[in-house]
């Protein structure tokens, strides 16, 4: 991201809103620098108060709540004055359990869920969309630290997402934090599973005095396999007497070109990045993971 600030820098340019905001489908505009948007774009100041951040501000690193993707969608909703039929209607055939109430300029006026249909219905069976409206919601702005609305999501089982003109434009919902972070946690599962084969298996077959040979920094501390890194791994293999010992029936070069690219691929994974990786991405980690399983079918 540093690389393609100087870049836009060196050419007198700059993006609004910054690029590191919203997800891989958000659109930017790119401007000349000092150029103030159009009306269509990034104000000055946010409608909420909150100011937006001068060009030579640092830009955010946190897990924004734009990265979600549902966050930059428009959810269906339903309009002030709407019966309550329609809206029953429309969670009925999308599967819902909520909808946003809005106003004519798309702003948010409250929520209707089954929830709130039960109790207004109890109490008047013909109740209509006012009466079973939840008007105490909580918004969450697209430039909020998303950690800090994991409660509220846990909470409420939602959270609806505002723009800057304070017009709903998403829904966050606790099923959308499972597969958002379910796919963001993965590449790390994967990654853990490698090293612990690894380790397993070096610890197992290689006596620790090998190990510590290939390691170059201290290897007095060195007390097992699970003091090495990728990068030592690939010294370790490279020694005959070590790869003989661990009786694999493998092609040890393609062995270790693979090694070297997991390791490649781990050292970038440790660089924040909020788009979600694709499984052409992870091959890397995914072929040396399936190769190990089939050389140590019971580690």
């Amino acid at each position: 991201m540093e690389q393609i600030e100087q870049d836009l820098a060196l050419q007198g340019l700059t993006t609004s809103p910054p690029f590191t905001e919203g997800s891989v489908d958000s659109e930017i505009t790119v401007l000349p620098l000092g150029e103030e948007p159009d009306e269509s774009s990034t104000s000055a100041v946010r409608r909420s108060g909150m100011p937006v951040a001068e060009e030579n501000d640092q830009q955010p690193v946190s897990y924004l709540v734009s990265n979600v993707d549902s966050a930059n969608r428009t959810p269906i909703s339903v309009t002030v004055g709407a019966s309550l039929q329609s809206a029953m209607t429309l969670m009925v055939l999308h599967g819902f359990s909520q909808l946003p109430v809005l106003d004519e300029e798309g702003r948010l006026r409250g929520v209707v869920s089954w929830e709130t249909i039960g109790r207004a219905r109890m109490g008047d069976p013909g109740a209509e969309l006012a009466a079973a409206t939840e008007r105490r919601v909580r918004e969450a702005d697209r430039s909020d630290d998303l950690l800090e609305w994991i409660n509220e999501i846990y909470q409420s089982g939602y959270v609806f997402v505002r723009d800057q003109e304070l017009k709903v434009c998403g829904l966050i919902t606790a099923a959308d934090l499972t597969v958002q972070f379910g796919t963001r946690v993965r590449p790390f599962v994967l990654i853990e599973e490698v090293e612990q084969r690894l380790r397993r298996v070096v610890d197992a077959r290689i006596p620790l005095e090998r190990i510590r040979a290939v390691v170059r920094r201290r290897p007095d501390a060195v007390n097992s396999a699970s003091n090495l890194s990728f990068g030592d791994y690939r010294f370790l293999l490279l020694e005959d007497s070590d790869w003989q010992a661990l009786g694999w029936a493998a092609d040890r070069e393609l062995l270790l070109t693979w090694l070297e690219q997991c390791r490649n691929f781990r050292n970038d994974l440790m660089h924040f990045s909020p788009d979600p990786l694709t499984e052409e991405q992870m091959n890397p980690v995914l072929g040396l993971l399936s190769l190990l399983r089939s050389l140590e079918p019971h580690t």
